[in-house]
């Protein structure tokens, strides 16, 4: 493994992992998100990344993906809070395919008046997906009651805004966000970090970035209940804002609390007493933002009993032994490891860090987490606020 780090004097900043496997993952990224959005905007950021497929100048939606899938590669996007993001997972030898083809998705799509009127249709099946699924639907009820205001919206928008959104508007915000000195560039493969630059000079595109700085967010805490017929079991969801600047500490302490079959939350809540078939934790955290959610599917009698225990167990972690810790600690470095065995998760995490400020950061992971203490899991564990939903027939 081999890592170089540049910016062109375009603005492009250019992260690559040099390792001698035969396949390339390329990920472009611009550091703007649905975090970034304003209530009525909501859901711009997502349907500009679905339009970014649907035709350039030089190619149209069938010629974007052909070009990849012809000769064995994957291409997808995502938008995320701070970031949207563009990827293909390739063989090495195909490296300026890769980079012609999403540069020109991210630089040169042409917004078909026919296209966006049928990816309106398809971003609100998505939100009536999203609405239809319990579980995921509790986990967007929880953001909401751990943020006021825009940020606590679904990332993809209301139906009602996707509606309202016009061509001039997802035109606007492309041609003025979308530019080099905004962008990420991230190559993790068997290819030479010349080719990289050189490519990247080739195919990249100038332009000013309209400077939008990340909103003040409104942390709250609320508890709230629904009802849907026809439900088989109660859907319950925990929410916690968490130290964002301390990621480290964070992870340790979600291994040991709730990631696993190992995790004091499903050897108390499941193995021991039988509340649940699924119990599980997720951690968000971004340059700017920190929760972390305990989700359970239980039956409705034992919902104040799930809670219960999930708390109680959230304040004994600072009771934790210096056994336990060593033991958390060797968890999060293994998966870590095992992680950096796929070239598009190491790309993925390469951007997160450059995003929440350096991309190296990523290298010194199993030195910061060996760095973690008793103190820091104890300072977390004292974490009284909380938010919590139930959705149940």
């Amino acid at each position: 493994m081999e890592f170089r780090k540049t910016k062109l004097k375009n603005g492009l900043t250019i992260l690559h992992e040099k390792r001698d496997v035969p396949v390339t993952s390329v990920m472009l990224a611009v550091k703007y998100g649905s975090g970034y959005e304003k209530e009525e905007e909501k859901g711009t950021a997502h349907f500009i990344e679905h339009l970014c497929f649907k035709g350039t100048e030089r190619r149209s939606a069938k010629e974007i993906a052909s070009s990849i899938e012809k000769v064995g590669g994957v291409l997808n996007a995502f938008t995320g809070e701070e970031e949207t993001a563009y990827f293909v997972k390739i063989p090495s030898d195909y490296l300026e395919l890769a980079m012609d083809v999403l540069f020109d998705v991210f630089f040169n799509p042409v917004f078909p008046e026919n296209e966006i009127e049928k990816e309106r249709n398809v971003i609100r099946e998505e939100i009536r997906m999203y609405r239809d699924n319990p579980c995921l639907y509790s986990l967007l009820r929880i953001k909401q009651l751990l943020y006021g205001g825009a940020f606590g919206m679904f990332g993809a928008g209301s139906e009602e805004n996707i509606m309202k959104i016009k061509r001039e508007d997802l035109a606007r915000h492309h041609k003025n966000i979308y530019v080099s000195e905004n962008a990420i560039l991230c190559v993790v493969g068997n290819n030479k970090f010349e080719d990289v630059v050189r490519f990247a000079e080739k195919f990249c595109i100038e332009g000013r970035s309209e400077k939008r700085r990340f909103p003040k967010l409104q942390l709250v805490n609320k508890e709230a209940k629904e009802v849907r017929k026809d439900l088989q079991q109660a859907h319950f969801v925990l929410g916690f804002h968490f130290p964002y600047e301390d990621v480290y500490s964070i992870e340790v302490f979600n291994a040991i609390y709730g990631r696993g079959m190992s995790s004091r939350l499903f050897e108390e809540v499941r193995e021991k007493l039988g509340l649940v078939y699924a119990i599980k934790t997720e951690l968000d955290i971004g340059r700017h933002f920190g929760y972390l959610v305990v989700y359970a599917g239980t039956n409705k009698l034992n919902v104040g009993e799930v809670k219960k225990i999930c708390l109680s167990e959230f304040r004994k972690m600072g009771q934790l032994s210096e056994r336990e810790l060593e033991e958390g600690k060797k968890q999060v470095i293994g998966n870590y490891n095992i992680e950096k065995e796929d070239s598009s998760t190491v790309a993925l995490n390469l951007v997160f860090e450059e995003i929440r400020g350096n991309a190296e950061d990523y290298y010194n992971f199993e030195k910061r987490i060996n760095e973690v203490g008793l103190d820091d899991i104890k300072k977390i564990s004292e974490i009284k606020k909380f938010s919590s939903f139930v959705l149940s027939s």
